[in-house]
């Protein structure tokens, strides 16, 4: 229909909707296009962990008291009945034991914040090795490096508020490396503890970060994250169809959102499962903290375990200077390490940009990690790098099952720290490599058919037929001849295709 033909009111709605998108905005929402390959999901389950963390964590704080001051307990757990504790571990205790579904809530929240904390974490990774973190994404990796920090404070907070004597040994260590900053050390555990170590203001402190401020800033930050996915789109693997300008899924409605709300429910039910079978964080068998005890083969949770390995492995150095000593050994591995190794994580992004000169355009097509070779052998060995902290940290529990000297296995852990993360960037750098010479010589050559016949000059060669079958974005031609190198400084072979379009929305 000619729209000049039109009522009056037609004609101005259409005015109207070709300047403010009023009438098709939400149309053109549930047409949003949503990647379908299982490695964007892991974003949703991060999201899904949170909101089982929130509703489990509301539920809790009806029943949880974040004092110190001390009580006798007299509660249902026996071998604890007449020990003075403080209210925030005696009231963890009631609703362990004496609060209805507390212990299945309890176990729920921890294994929430877990999985929350790793899939924040592998999310990030998927980013790194598909380039999705280039033009025009920068902020969206700062904004999820800010989310990984601020989960991680949060776990730890969390962590810290059933005032256990596992829980106080992490607290302790917390303030020893708050005392190993110079100068300003004494000043931040004071305004920390509000007195001196253990004092009566850190669980109420930890317990309004837990609740109100890290979670707030963590919804917050990931709103502003999903808007900035809805405005620039995802990113998409290379295939038939698929430009850098334009996006090639299921639509939000009503395909995306089934499969996410499936999703959703089974994040939530692995969840109640683990709750209901695996016994986590038991904080009876290790008693109420005090100050002149230590748990033994005490191991924090997973994602603060590199901090362990690295106050591990470091040798006791220490400096006297004016009047002041440094502790080196709690300085570097518990301040200086993880500041540089965040700030290698909000800063990579734009680096790798300047020297692959990819900052000029924006880049809407995920890369394989193969055919990144340097990108990904980095990515390989910050893994390996934080594995070995990882292992570090329970260097006393792999001693002690092992039947091997400590002394000896934290050298290993020493000398591995600095081998195997050389080893691993370039053994895969190698592999990427190699995979890509297979992938060419395969595109060339064809499949092989498994049938086996004579030549005239009295040889034997394989038969061959045509490529069929391709994983996502594999290439559908030779990306360039089987012997020609990958780039010197992005490891990537020329491709063969135009150059990107510009992006319309």
């Amino acid at each position: 229909m000619n729209p000049g033909h039109g009522s009056a009111g037609e004609r101005l709605a259409d005015a109207v909707d070709a300047r403010l998108p009023v009438h098709d905005g939400p149309g053109r929402l549930l047409r949003k296009a949503f990647p379908d390959h299982w490695s964007f999901l892991l974003g949703e389950i991060a999201l899904y962990s949170l909101i089982a963390l929130v509703l489990t964590g509301v539920w809790l704080t009806f029943f949880f008291t974040p004092e110190m001051s001390e009580v006798v307990y007299h509660g249902s757990y026996v071998p604890l009945r007449g020990q003075l504790m403080s209210r925030a571990f005696d009231s963890t205790l009631h609703i362990s034991f004496d609060i209805r579904g507390g212990l299945l809530m309890r176990q729920a929240h921890h294994w929430a914040a877990l999985v929350f904390v790793a899939a924040v974490g592998v999310h990030l990774l998927r980013i790194f090795f598909t380039g999705a973190f280039r033009r025009p994404r920068e902020m969206n990796w700062v904004i999820g490096v800010t989310l990984l920090v601020l989960a991680l404070a949060e776990g730890f907070a969390g962590y810290s508020l059933p005032d256990d004597l596992l829980s106080g040994t992490g607290l302790r260590i917390a303030q020893g490396i708050m005392l190993s900053i110079p100068v300003a050390g004494t000043y931040v555990s004071m305004f920390a503890f509000g007195a001196l170590f253990p004092g009566h203001d850190i669980v109420p402190r930890l317990y309004s970060l837990h609740i109100l401020l890290l979670p707030g800033a963590l919804i917050a930050l990931l709103t502003v994250h999903l808007i900035l996915v809805f405005y620039l789109k995802h990113t998409h693997w290379r295939g038939p169809r698929r430009r850098n300008s334009n996006a090639v899924g299921k639509p939000l409605y009503p395909q995306f959102t089934a499969s996410s709300l499936g999703l959703s429910l089974t994040v939530s039910g692995v969840l109640v499962l683990l709750a209901g079978v695996a016994q986590i964080n038991p904080v009876w068998v290790y008693g109420p903290y005090r100050p002149d005890q230590a748990s033994t083969g005490s191991q924090p949770d997973w994602y603060v375990g590199f901090l362990e390995g690295s106050l591990r492995l470091v040798p006791p150095w220490e400096t006297n200077l004016a009047g002041h000593t440094l502790m080196w050994n709690v300085l570097l591995p518990a301040v200086v390490l993880p500041g540089v190794l965040f700030l290698v994580l909000y800063a990579y992004p734009f680096v790798e940009q300047r020297l692959t000169g990819e900052w000029r355009q924006e880049q809407h097509f995920c890369d394989r990690p193969r055919e990144r070779p340097v990108r990904t052998g980095l990515g390989a060995a910050g893994i390996t790098f934080y594995a070995v902290l990882l292992l570090a940290g329970g260097n006393d529990v792999i001693a002690q099952s092992f039947r091997i000297s400590v002394n000896a296995l934290t050298w290993i852990f020493r000398i591995s720290l600095v081998v195997a993360p050389v080893l691993a960037l370039f053994l895969t750098r190698a592999l990427c490599r190699a995979l890509l010479h297979a992938e060419q010589e395969r595109l060339t050559e064809g499949e092989e058919t498994g049938e086996v016949r004579q030549t005239l000059a009295g040889g034997y060669e394989s038969g061959h037929r045509p490529v069929t079958s391709f994983r996502p974005g594999a290439p559908r031609q030779p990306l360039s001849p089987p012997d020609h190198p990958p780039g010197s400084r992005t490891g990537t072979p020329a491709r063969q295709h135009p150059e990107p379009e510009p992006r319309s929305r």
